[in-house]
């Protein structure tokens, strides 16, 4: 399984973890039970093959993770949805900048461009094109101003 589709099913039980509010553990497991996860073969490549154990992982990271810092998550959210109400942003698109967001903050070991161009790619599955662009642009503007140290994307030197 590519990262790429690990991500895009921790996204869909991120979705489903804050529609539900099921236990994210739980759900995690209850979706990779043997009986369950092979009826999903039907559904479409995406679960053609079950994870590694490192796909687990990443999946299981950040499926709980997302849940534990969803209000985190969704204030940045609404602090760089600019023009857009919250309410207004559709629960797939939350789902992915959740998830893209989480990534950047809590998992060093994935790229930060990786997890904001992933993000924008899947999207593209779920969402029109102004949405697509939305995610673009919300993910843009939280990393020039939270990661890279400003506005302007340039860290501070003083800052040390």
């Amino acid at each position: 399984m590519t990262r790429t589709a690990a991500r895009e099913i921790a996204i869909q039980l991120g979705f489903s973890v804050a529609g539900t509010g099921q236990d994210p553990a739980a759900a995690v497991e209850a979706f990779f039970e043997p009986e369950h996860y092979a009826t999903l073969k039907a559904e479409g490549d995406l679960y053609g093959e079950r994870p590694s154990k490192r796909d687990m992982d990443f999946i299981r990271r950040s499926v709980t993770g997302v849940a534990e810092h969803k209000e985190e998550l969704d204030g940045l959210i609404g602090r760089y949805a600019k023009g857009w109400r919250t309410e207004r942003i559709s629960r797939s698109a939350a789902a992915i900048l959740r998830q893209a967001m989480f990534e950047i903050l809590y998992l060093p070991d994935v790229p930060d461009a990786a997890a904001m161009d992933e993000a924008v790619e899947l999207a593209k599955g779920y969402e029109d094109p102004d949405v697509v662009a939305f995610i673009n642009g919300v993910l843009g503007g939280f990393y020039r101003a939270e990661v890279a140290g400003g506005p302007d994307g340039q860290k501070d030197e003083s800052d040390g």
